[in-house]
């Protein structure tokens, strides 16, 4: 490379460095480390079936060291995404912002048996939603589907507690996983299963009933974003369809609308695009059309 080729690259570097943020407000210590989401999923899943999902870190750990790892990760995690300057903080033990975390740990801990038997329900729901599965175990340890609604659900819960950003940081570390993207702040009822599950898109609106079963390519989207008068999108408004019990929606189906509401015991056909809603046991197909060619013509 030349001298005026190096001068070039090397003015653009410092161009480009001169468009990043010096301000003290964008230190990276108030976004939280990705590795330690992960370790901190992994841990949690490994809590709730510890025969099924093993720990982050290689060895045996009594479950009481594992309790306290998930304890020290969630402190970790969710103090670093507050900004509390050092003179906010002058100790860790009298700090309320980590006392505030600490309680919210505690009562996500304390969620934990309840989670569990919500996951269990689930894997049950897919054992028997799937005749490919030979057991509950295989589900557990395999399925992407499973793996999406058990850091859903833990998600969910931390969202309930109102954890800023770690829930949605969790989903789409789920979403790089599985190609599930699941909203931590979704609802979504017992005995839930994705069946294969690439795609599936569910939306942070969405309300999702007991028994529900979802095919690959489902998406459960905005029909629209209201906007105000300046343009800008307004918030906080339902957006996304209500799926009510027992529910089947195959593959590639999009259902959208905030006020969409598919009827108990639907069944919605692959590949359908639905922006209105329908009755309870209703069935939803797509246009086909069948044609049969004379017989030796050419395919």
């Amino acid at each position: 490379m030349g001298a005026d080729e190096n001068h070039a690259l090397f003015g653009a570097i410092g161009r480009i460095a001169a468009q990043l943020d010096p301000s003290p407000s964008a230190r990276p210590d108030t976004i939280a480390d990705r590795d330690l989401v992960e370790r901190l999923v992994g841990r949690l899943a490994h809590l709730l079936f510890p025969r099924h999902l093993p720990p982050p870190r290689r060895g045996v750990e009594p479950p009481t060291a594992i309790v306290w790892q998930v304890f020290e990760a969630f402190l970790e995690l969710t103090y670093t995404l507050h900004t509390v300057d050092s003179h906010d903080c002058p100790g860790a033990t009298h700090c309320s912002a980590v006392a505030e975390q600490a309680a919210r740990a505690r009562r996500l801990l304390a969620r934990l048996p309840a989670l569990r038997e919500a996951l269990s329900a689930d894997a049950d729901a897919a054992f028997r939603g799937d005749p490919a599965a030979s057991s509950q175990d295989e589900i557990i340890a395999t399925y992407p589907g499973f793996l999406a609604v058990l850091v859903y659900r833990l998600a969910h819960a931390l969202h309930e507690l109102q954890v800023p950003l770690l829930p949605r940081m969790m989903t789409e570390w789920a979403h790089g996983r599985t190609g599930i993207d699941i909203h931590p702040a979704a609802v979504i009822g017992p005995r839930f299963f994705i069946d294969h599950g690439t795609g599936v898109v569910i939306g942070e609106t969405t309300r999702i009933g007991a028994g529900v079963t979802l095919y690959q390519g489902v998406t459960l989207g905005a029909l629209n974003f209201p906007r105000d008068d300046a343009g800008n999108i307004v918030r906080g408004r339902k957006r996304h369809p209500t799926i009510e019990d027992g529910v089947v929606i195959y593959a590639e189906a999009t259902i959208l609308g905030g006020d969409t509401v598919v009827g108990a015991h639907s069944e919605i056909g692959g590949n359908v695009w639905l922006t209105h809603s329908v009755p309870p046991r209703s069935r939803v197909v797509a246009p086909a059309k069948l044609e049969l060619r004379e017989p030796g013509a050419a395919p």
